[in-house]
């Protein structure tokens, strides 16, 4: 069997395409598969001569796939390393494009046989290219390939650097959606990420604002899907959901429509309303895998969170305990699980029986809670500048008292 010398990078690529060639036509016999070999070798050599990058590149992927079945995972990603480097070759993007195509085609066919090494490749590829779609485009399949494949934990990491990934390529929103999607089905997959897997499917829906009915159609399985995680997860209490026009069409869908009013009911109202829903879409709830008593669990948190928005800040235990429909042994209990799961900061005043609430999350953060933001930072702003204004007329008025002092002492 040949082994890899290469002198320069065209000798590199000659010699790729002999050691691959050598190994496709291994059990043909010398006799015929030494002019084989001969030929395909010539082809290379005419290609490397007239800059035909992209024709050396298909033929050299041709047998890659033989590499990984006969060689080690070092060898097999020197070879690849050589083929890769091709894109560096030519100054014309469209050209780079149909490389990296022909590669990547090559290395996700089959995703079972040495994922991890499949994927380094793909890995190296995006390194070596510099054109923000491409980069785009190949670190998409290495997303793909490393589902497939099943080792996501290689491609994982990388996710924390999406939002300056999306900066570099500026790719449009189809792109996104496929991205968001992508990555949110990747990390389902993972139960310690399912809020991060929540996180992307509404980044996904959140791509379908002023998009008419038909574009919308195209989302509304998804939005299903966002709508049974969110009411699942029990670590998940706020969301933007019902802002959002992806899912809003469920609202008259015949068939989605009570899945709508369940998530209406998580983000808006209070147990009382949940275990009236219930009685009536028991089999609905089953259908869709949402437990009654996981349910009744988080509505009671997000009651919790509902009575906390009162404006006076004070919630007696008697309340607590009738909304949330409990003993009243259980309501220091249900409060200290708010407390955290960091929904409310607050104290409990036994002597006097009520929960004295210092800040509460929202269940939703829409243009009402964005409205009333704006309004506590414009008193702030209001108030720092009183201060200071205070501070200055202090100083001045002890300034000109010190002055006075200074005369009347000469």
């Amino acid at each position: 069997m040949a082994t890899l010398v290469p002198t320069s990078e065209e000798d590199a690529a000659l010699a790729v395409v002999r050691f691959a060639s050598e190994l496709a036509w291994a059990d043909a016999g010398p006799e015929v598969a030494e002019p084989q070999v001969s030929r395909l070798c010539m082809e290379a050599e005419e290609f490397i001569a007239m800059g035909k990058w992209l024709e050396l590149a298909s033929l050299m992927i041709t047998s890659a796939e033989l590499i990984f079945s006969k060689v080690s995972e070092k060898d097999a990603e020197s070879i690849f390393t050589v083929i890769c480097n091709l894109v560096t070759k030519t100054e014309n993007p469209d050209e780079v494009m149909e490389i990296i195509k022909v590669i990547s085609a090559k290395l996700v066919q089959q995703p079972n046989e040495k994922a991890a090494v499949r994927l380094k490749i793909l890995i190296n590829l995006y390194n070596l290219v510099e054109t923000p779609y491409c980069r785009f485009y190949v670190y998409l399949k290495a997303l793909n390939l490393a589902a497939d494949g099943k080792v996501t934990e290689y491609i994982i990491p990388s996710l924390k650097n999406i939002d300056s990934f999306l900066k570099d390529w500026k790719i449009g929103i189809p792109e996104q959606r496929e991205l968001f999607l992508t990555i949110s089905n990747i990390l389902k997959e993972n139960k310690s990420m399912a809020k991060d897997s929540f996180k992307f499917l509404t980044n996904y829906l959140a791509t379908f604002n002023g998009e008419d009915a038909h574009v919308l159609s195209e989302a509304k399985e998804e939005a299903v899907h966002a709508i049974v995680d969110f009411v699942k997860s029990p670590d998940i209490f706020q969301c933007d959901l019902l802002d959002m026009p992806a899912v809003g069409q469920l609202e008259k869908d015949a068939k989605y429509a009570p899945l709508y009013q369940l998530l209406k009911i998580f983000l808006t109202q209070r147990l009382d309303a949940y275990l009236e829903y219930h009685t009536a879409n028991s089999a609905l709830e089953k259908t869709y895998g949402l437990v009654h008593e996981e349910c009744v669990a988080k509505m009671r948190l997000m009651s919790l969170v509902d009575l906390s928005s009162d404006v006076s800040g004070q919630i007696p235990y008697e309340l607590i305990k009738e909304t949330l429909k409990i003993n009243d042994d259980e309501v220091e209990l249900w409060v200290v699980k708010a407390i955290t799961a960091k929904l409310i900061d607050c104290k409990m005043d036994q002597m006097n029986q009520v929960v004295v609430v210092s800040h509460h999350t929202d269940r939703m953060f829409g243009q009402h809670q964005w409205e009333a933001l704006r309004t506590k930072l414009v008193a702030w702003r209001e108030n720092v500048s009183n201060v200071i204004n205070t501070i200055q007329a202090n100083k001045v008025t002890e300034d000109g008292s010190q002055a006075v002092q200074g005369l009347v002492v000469r």
